[in-house]
């Protein structure tokens, strides 16, 4: 086994343990080398920590919630990176009792580490800026009014290849627009700010001729999904970060909370949120925001 079990754990009978574990399995290069690293790192833990050989019937489940701990408050690894150890070390592990090797698995009682929900990531307020200059600069009215029914409705871009010419209600003071077709078939009409009627006034007049009642339209028909991810590819290009339509959603959504003072049962109306606790994931901080609190603190 010197490919999948050179090196591992210590001994040689529980190496050749991890090798038979692993001819066992479908695993893919990549996960063979990353379990075996995962076991490794473990072996030698254990063998620093408890000062004795390491033997698999000699794990204990203190011993796993330690190792986990250690990876990271002491080594200061990631919480998918310590969860995948996890996950490698109970894998062995339930093999092992399926196997009769050992009596009881010690990983069993031993939980994986919560990642801390961070509010989804959007673009800044200059991004933003640059975004709709590139666009006004180059005269693209259709992609001006795609791009601001997406940050100033926050829509799905399911939502937005979806609505109709008639969706939209658009005075001098108001406007509304409802989209049909939504998570679950649900129907809400939401309002539509002064830049996005403008936006989308001044792509009336250059919306090609077409039959078809769909807002969106191309000199090949209906605008796709697909065709509104390409748009934002071009963007990316063009403005240098990474544009995406669930990114301008997020965008939307940040900006309302921070403008609306927190109205979350609003914004939870706008996006389309059944709960609000999926519309409270926009209240948490970010890693920049949090980075920024802590960088403050003395002792």
């Amino acid at each position: 086994m010197q490919n999948s079990g050179d090196n591992v754990l210590g001994s040689s009978g529980d190496e050749s343990l991890v090798g038979r574990f692993l001819d066992e399995q479908d695993y893919s290069p990549h996960t063979r080398r990353a379990f075996v690293s995962d076991l490794n790192k473990f072996s030698r833990w254990f063998r620093e920590a408890n000062r004795e050989s390491f033997k698999v019937a000699r794990v204990t489940t203190g011993d796993i919630t330690a190792f986990r701990d250690a990876l990271r408050r002491e080594q200061g690894l990631s919480v998918p990176t310590v969860n995948r150890s996890l996950v490698a070390l109970r894998s062995f592990f339930n093999w092992l009792v399926e196997g009769d090797y050992i009596a009881a698995n010690p990983t069993k009682k031993v939980k994986e580490l919560r990642r801390q929900q961070l509010s989804p990531k959007g673009l800044e307020r200059s991004q933003v800026r640059k975004l709709l200059r590139e666009v006004e600069l180059r005269g693209d009215h259709r992609a001006n009014a795609i791009f601001h029914v997406l940050l100033f409705t926050g829509c799905r871009v399911g939502d937005l290849v979806h609505l109709q010419l008639p969706d939209l209600t658009i005075g001098d003071r108001s406007g509304t627009i409802t989209f049909r077709n939504g998570k679950a078939n649900k129907e809400r009409t939401v309002p539509l700010p002064l830049l996005a009627r403008q936006a989308v006034k001044s792509y009336f007049t250059a919306r090609p001729e077409s039959e078809s009642k769909v807002l969106f339209c191309g000199q090949r028909g209906p605008l796709t999904d697909r065709g509104v991810r390409d748009l934002c590819d071009r963007y990316s290009e063009i403005c240098g970060f990474k544009l995406h339509p669930h990114l301008l959603r997020h965008t939307m959504a940040k900006k309302f909370l921070e403008d609306s003072g927190n109205d979350l049962v609003s914004l939870a109306q706008i996006l389309g949120h059944e709960s609000l606790n999926t519309t409270a994931r926009y209240t948490k901080r970010g890693e920049d925001q949090l980075a920024a609190a802590a960088d403050k603190m003395t002792y």
